[in-house]
């Protein structure tokens, strides 16, 4: 009984001392995961707390159960729209891109390390693929409001390559088994039997997880429970069959999501504080697994590992696979750069010494190694990365409060609720002076806790709350208005997008002459939204830019991948 209490004890103090840590990351700019595998490894045997912790059994099964919650809470989060710019190339990246890694990272650590073909491989696949808790925890602790089409195809590249790198980790650790010295066709139908199963599966558990949501009565705090132990379930079962129970679940929360049934703002709310529980623990395990004297000893041949995956794998795969995409030079800089690794190559690297491999012990320093120079030198540099490749956009803000209305029928409206700033254009005016969104209702607002009618409110006063029924893709609009968000200099929407804002479907014939501009081969007969479209080659999404004359044409604002709002910004010599 005393040892369950001090083994409690124990986790409760690293939980709560990697938080505390974590206070710290966000003044220093250090990566959060870095902080909780630090930690970890402090209270390892080599550190101050002098635990010894080498079940391999045990970290395997834990890591697989947190990374299985990581991808759930990934697709939850990942929204319709960023499924319409990024899934082509993030599906690109998370099948080709990671062979290409796997083979030219396995190659070159077959040389370096003196390992024959199928071991270096071996290795190339443990370090392959880009972790999704590794990114989706940077880009939302950094506060990065990237371009869509970039943050899109990140996060949805993340999520879904991990089943890959699982299928060429156990079908070339089952050829080593077998004593074969090359890859063969029998790699195909593995491959075919697993991504189908984990497709199919992922749709068909995503679909029953949102009717049951939609169907049972339960109390609010048991949908969060339920959609967890649904997509546990799923994960199980389709792993048991011989699919990708990794793929099934990040599958089943994009289609949970896209679904929107009942409570899903509860569900979100709920699951984003699960995964943060699942990082933290898995990378303080993960922490107390690694041996840092150990890792010292093929400190050198590790880091050139690292360092090739960095500078070339991952930036050679990108570009190819990128290439049919139009992606601009600046956004595949970004992308490659953005590869990071965290605990699923630790995680793979423990399939290789279960199975009793020889070399499976170098693999798992190296791995540690690896994602130790990821998170240090990637990680710790993403933003101001970002920001000198001018790939972040203004946030639009979310409002204080938010109800979804009807959602469990497909409708898309909600009660939004702004409390007002004293910076608020809306401040000093009547509601009837606000020119709100058509079939945007204001209901009431809310002052010094009093509730009154709109047409009582008189002039609006900072401090206010204002709700507003409409729908929620009018929150940028609205947002506009109430509750303008604080933003740097270089991301302050006038300065970001220019003065003048203009509608998609203004003629560009009738722009170029209110504006004196000199385009003598401009095609003419054209609506500003299909110059832009035709121009920039792709998918449009906010911020991206095309120089016409003495202006700079903004995106401003899409949907459904048609540009709606579009800003004109003289550029000067200060960008």
């Amino acid at each position: 009984m005393d040892l369950i209490n001090q083994l409690v004890l124990a986790g409760a103090a690293l939980l709560l001392l990697a938080i505390l840590a974590s206070a710290l990351s966000y003044r220093i700019g250090m990566p959060l995961l870095l902080v909780f595998l630090a930690v970890g490894m402090l209270a390892g045997e080599d550190g101050p707390g002098g635990f010894v912790f080498n079940d391999a059994g045990i970290a395997y099964t834990v890591g697989s159960v947190a990374l299985a919650v990581i991808l759930l809470d990934g697709g939850l989060n990942t929204r319709t729209e960023s499924f319409r710019a990024g899934l082509r190339p993030a599906f690109v990246l998370a099948t080709l891109g990671v062979v290409l890694t796997c083979l030219v990272t396995g190659l070159f650590a077959a040389w370096l390390l003196g390992f024959g073909l199928l071991e270096g491989l071996l290795l190339g696949a443990v370090v392959g693929s880009t972790d999704a808790a590794a990114v989706f925890a940077l880009l939302r602790a950094k506060g990065l409001n990237l371009k869509q089409r970039v943050s899109a195809t990140l996060e949805i590249e993340s999520g879904s390559n991990d089943p890959m790198a699982v299928f060429l980790t156990i079908a070339i650790l089952e050829l080593l088994l077998a004593g074969k010295s090359a890859p063969d066709l029998g790699m195909f139908s593995l491959f075919a039997v697993q991504m189908g199963m984990g497709l199919l599966a992922g749709l068909a558990g995503g679909r029953l997880l949102a009717w049951l949501t939609n169907r049972l009565p339960l109390e609010a705090g048991m949908y969060p429970m339920l959609v967890l132990a649904g997509g546990l379930a799923l994960y199980g079962v389709t792993t048991v069959l011989g699919g990708s129970g990794f793929l099934a679940i990040y599958l089943a929360g994009v289609v949970f999501r896209h679904r929107a049934p009942r409570e899903s703002g509860n569900i979100l709310q709920v699951h984003n504080g699960l995964a943060w529980l699942a990082q933290i623990g898995m990378f303080l395990m993960l922490g107390l697994l690694a041996t840092p004297s150990k890792l010292l000893e093929h400190a050198l041949p590790a880091l050139a590992i690292a360092l090739a995956l960095i500078f070339l794998a991952r930036p050679l795969a990108v570009w190819l696979c990128l290439l049919p995409f139009n992606f601009p030079r600046r956004e595949q800089v970004f992308i490659a750069w953005v590869g990071l690794r965290g605990a699923v190559p630790i995680i793979l690297a423990l399939f290789p010494l279960l199975a009793g491999l020889p070399e499976a012990p170098l693999i798992l320093e190296v791995a540690f190694f690896v994602v130790l120079i990821s998170l240090t030198l990637q990680g710790w540099t993403i933003p101001g990365l970002a920001r000198r490749l001018r790939l972040e956009v203004p946030a639009a803000p979310e409002p204080g409060e938010r109800l979804r209305l009807a959602a469990g029928n497909g409708g898309e409206h909600a009660l939004l609720g702004y409390r007002l700033a004293a910076s608020a254009p809306a401040v000093n005016h009547s509601l009837e002076e606000l020119r709100l969104p058509a079939g945007a209702w204001p209901l009431t607002v809310l002052r010094d806790g009093v509730p009154l009618q709109p047409a009582a409110a008189d002039r609006l006063r900072a401090g206010d709350w204002l709700y507003v029924m409409a729908r929620e893709s009018d929150n940028a609009l609205l947002a506009d208005l109430l509750a303008p968000a604080t933003a740097p200099a270089y991301l302050e929407k006038r300065q970001f997008y220019g003065d003048f804002i203009v509608h998609g479907d203004a003629d560009l014939d009738s722009l170029v002459e209110q504006y004196g501009l000199d385009t003598p081969n401009l095609p003419s007969g054209m609506t500003l939204a299909e110059y832009l479209t035709g121009t920039l080659r792709g998918l449009p999404v906010a911020g991206d830019r095309v120089r016409l004359g003495k202006l700079e044409l903004v995106v401003r604002e899409v949907e459904a991948g048609r540009i709606q709002r579009v800003g004109l910004r003289i550029p000067t010599h200060l960008d």
